[in-house]
């Protein structure tokens, strides 16, 4: 622990009149407005007064980062747990540790090399100069994070941020407080409050967070809550990336492999309970395949989730409120159209919501209009697929598009007439584990995408560099206008 420690904090020391000044404020946690804005005010002087432009700087911090991960793994398993009334830790392993210690290791594999400067292409007519792009560090992230993935959505945006060489200033969810509190008191044994400030409190300290002048502003969340952000960043030309939600819809084609889709929509459908912002929200399938769907789905809900009651696997709702909304979807739904997976009712006094199968549900019923984020599964019918395009194309562009089937042509038609932040073919959710791949939402989806190459990127800088030559021919552009201009834009305007 003592050797991390000394790490981190090879870094260029400060002025010695700066020091002093800025000295007081120095805090790992901040709990209210003041000292929020104060730690603020600290880490934007420094990121203009040091900025962190060495690769060997960014690659021990992320070490530094790997190294918490791997400290804390129980107690932050543990607090997760805790705040959820009840998480399986193998969830936590493979949804939140597993896809953290991959984003670090793939940053560290090729943040050398996305820092420094490229060469790009240069028009004949300007040669012999030469255009370049540098990225640079923004300055300082602000980076808030929800509840359901509180240490992945924690850690994937801030190995984005630290790669850029930005410092970065963090808002826990105040809905997971027993993690988001583990969480502060481990950055502060890891990493110097000159890099990393983690912001505890209420929805107050949110929307004051949300309005600080940030050289970028990432939040993950509610499309709603999203809005706000933005609003509230707008006023400063805050730059902000937004990764919302919304309903992501299935397409089970025609001959599809219906095994092979129930079981890989019930995993993404129970994973975390449901909570999760990628998960499958609803499924489209001809009529003919719905009774099979349901009964696969339950024999795979015995066959994953034994002693459905006492299972270790299977997590709980968050907390009260959201259990009651979820309840609420379903109490205003016809009984019949409701088909229970297990033969375990839901418990609010536990928060233990079994998976269930919601057949045809009107489309303007809450289950239709609402992002659900809770284990229940609306199944719609569609007839043709051009009707399961228009379906998808009448609502809000989803986070995510899940296809299933073999058919080629009909596959691409669905790649082609649809628009979603990602799309997986015979598969869900695993796309947000590529970091080779952009992740991102679109209209009320989202904005801006983050992971790998295209975090990097989108929290630096690429600043253009067009580099004269000492021989170059625009001085022939020069007033006064004679013969030679007047060729000159002959053979350019033809």
């Amino acid at each position: 622990m003592t050797d991390n420690n000394q790490d981190i904090h090879k870094q260029p020391s400060l002025d010695t009149n700066l020091e002093q000044q800025l000295a007081p404020k120095t805090l790992s946690t901040a709990n209210t407005v003041d000292e929020m804005q104060a730690q603020f005010a600290r880490l934007q002087t420094l990121s203009r007064t040091q900025p962190i432009n060495d690769w060997g700087t960014r690659e021990t911090l992320l070490d530094n980062l790997e190294v918490m991960l791997s400290d804390n793994q129980e107690s932050f398993a543990k607090a997760i747990s805790a705040d959820f009334g009840y998480r399986s830790e193998s969830e936590t392993q493979f949804a939140e540790l597993f896809p953290s210690f991959t984003g670090i290791s793939h940053a560290k594999k090729h943040g050398k090399k996305w820092m420094k400067s490229q060469r790009a292409s240069i028009s004949a007519l300007y040669m012999p100069a030469h255009n370049e792009i540098q990225p640079q560090p923004l300055g300082v992230v602000g980076i808030m994070v929800p509840w359901n993935y509180p240490l992945f959505l924690a850690i994937g945006p801030m190995i984005d941020a630290l790669t850029a060489g930005n410092r970065i200033m963090i808002k826990m969810s105040e809905a997971a407080p027993e993690f988001a509190q583990t969480f502060a008191d481990a950055i502060a044994r890891y990493f110097s409050p000159d890099m990393i400030c983690v912001v505890l409190g209420e929805v107050d300290i949110a929307v004051a967070f949300s309005e600080l002048p940030f050289d970028h502003l990432l939040y993950t969340g509610s499309t709603a809550v999203g809005k706000k952000v933005m609003a509230a960043a707008a006023p400063n030309l805050t730059p902000v990336t937004l990764e919302l939600g919304g309903k992501s819809p299935v397409v089970v084609l025609e001959g599809a492999n219906l095994e092979n889709a129930v079981n890989r929509v019930m995993m993404g459908k129970t994973l975390n309970a449901g909570q999760t912002c990628i998960a499958p929200d609803y499924v489209l399938i001809q009529r003919q395949y719905h009774e099979e769907f349901i009964r696969l789905a339950k024999e795979w809900v015995e066959k994953h989730y034994p002693d459905f009651e006492n299972n270790p696997d299977y997590s709980r709702i968050i907390n009260g409120e959201q259990f009651k909304r979820v309840k609420g979807y379903l109490d205003n739904l016809a009984g019949e159209s409701i088909h229970q997976l297990t033969n375990v009712d839901s418990n609010i006094e536990t928060r233990l919501m079994p998976p269930v199968i919601v057949s045809e549900p009107a489309p303007d019923s809450d289950v239709m209009q609402n992002e659900i984020f809770a284990p229940v599964l609306p199944l719609m019918h569609y007839d043709t697929l051009d009707d399961a395009i228009d379906f998808i194309n009448e609502r809000p562009r989803p986070l995510a598009l899940y296809v299933f089937g073999d058919n080629s042509h009909e596959l691409d038609k669905v790649r082609t007439n649809t628009v979603s932040g990602g799309l997986c073919i015979n598969e869900v959710m695993v796309h947000v584990l590529q970091y080779d791949l952009p992740f991102g939402g679109v209209g009320d989806s989202g904005t801006g995408v983050y992971h790998g190459k295209a975090g990097f990127e989108r929290l630096s800088h690429m600043k253009p560099i067009f580099v004269q030559s000492k021989l170059n021919g625009l001085n022939v552009l020069l007033p006064p206008y004679g013969g030679l201009f007047k060729k000159a834009m002959a053979l350019f305007l033809k």
